[in-house]
């Protein structure tokens, strides 16, 4: 617990937390560190499949969050944050911070061919339509779409959980990987932070959504423990084929880093084959019992989280937590 509410305030400062039905656990972890409860909140869904939700308790006036990451099942998870988000505005809650620490559809940031949607830049326009008044959010696949919204967008980072984890592990000749050219940026970022390591880069030529080809190693990985750093690992394709190419040129050991294991398909198949020597994620999204695997290490992002909320709410800087 960091920050407990302040006890000489009669209403808790008027914070209120809130939790929909997708990580249920990360919301109490960050209700703990920050030393109040979850509020109550009725959910239930009819017999076609609409959802009904009631908040518990008066929120007038109150800067409310929302903790709700649009995973698996995407459709259902986003749709709920975005009734939680209108019977808060209806309840006349005076701020309304949507958190989501997985920000879905985040790859339909652009169109890459003609006639597409840009599926990111929709969500943006129906969490704002629904009526919250700021966004925090946990690495994004792509920074840009801050720009989708016309409200305050926090945008915090997993890193410093991943980091720690390594150093502490204290592995040696380390050179940090970027998967595609698209993750340089981040991997370099994360490679500045441990200890200002080497970078290295996979040219991926991707030929169909899902399926990923690597075709390239830029950099030296010989004799050296790289660490592969992403965003997320959804099939594991990427991590898995890099993970192989990487190995075939030299390296040592190889580890694997994301933020967001959203674990589709073969993921765990391909994670679980001895490929790599770690597998190395946070809890934006919660890992079901029978996806774990010997080499998964699964690090709380709870801290991160409830430190914003509480510098959010009390006007303080949220990137001074990353420097």
């Amino acid at each position: 617990m960091r920050h407990p509410m302040f006890p000489a305030a009669s209403d808790s400062n008027r914070l209120r937390l809130f939790s929909g039905s997708a990580n249920v656990s990360l919301a109490q972890e960050v209700a703990r560190y920050l030393g109040m409860d979850v509020g109550p909140m009725i959910r239930k869904r009819f017999a076609d499949g609409e959802l009904y939700i009631q908040i518990q308790e008066s929120i007038r006036g109150c800067d409310v969050y929302l903790i709700q990451p649009c995973c698996n099942p995407v459709n259902d998870h986003l749709m709920e944050l975005l009734i939680m988000i209108d019977a808060c505005r209806r309840a006349s809650a005076r701020q309304i911070t949507a958190v989501i620490p997985y920000y879905g559809y985040a790859r339909a940031d652009r169109k890459t061919a003609g006639r597409e949607s840009i599926a990111a830049k929709l969500v943006a326009n129906l969490i704002t339509e629904a009526g919250a008044s700021r966004v925090l959010a946990m690495d994004l696949h792509s920074a840009q779409i801050q720009g989708y919204f016309d409200i305050p967008f926090d945008h915090v980072y997993g890193s410093p959980v991943v980091v720690d984890y390594l150093l502490s592990k204290q592995l040696p000749d380390i050179v940090v990987v970027s998967p595609d050219v698209g993750g340089v940026a981040r991997a370099r970022a994360f490679a500045k932070k441990l200890n200002d390591a080497p970078l290295a880069i996979i040219d991926k030529r991707r030929q169909t959504h899902n399926v990923a080809e690597v075709m390239n190693l830029i950099g030296d990985v010989k004799d050296k423990t790289a660490v592969l750093v992403d965003d997320m690992i959804d099939t594991a394709g990427t991590i898995a084929q890099g993970a192989q190419l990487l190995k075939a040129k030299g390296a040592r050991q190889v580890y694997a880093c994301a933020t967001h294991p959203v674990f589709s398909g073969p993921a765990i198949e391909r994670l679980s084959s001895g490929i790599v020597e770690e597998v190395i994620v946070t809890n934006t999204i919660p890992v079901p019992q029978e996806h774990f695997f010997p080499q998964l290490k699964v690090l709380p992002v709870a801290p991160i989280l409830g430190e914003a909320i509480w510098r959010i709410h009390e006007d303080n800087s949220v990137s001074n937590m990353f420097k």
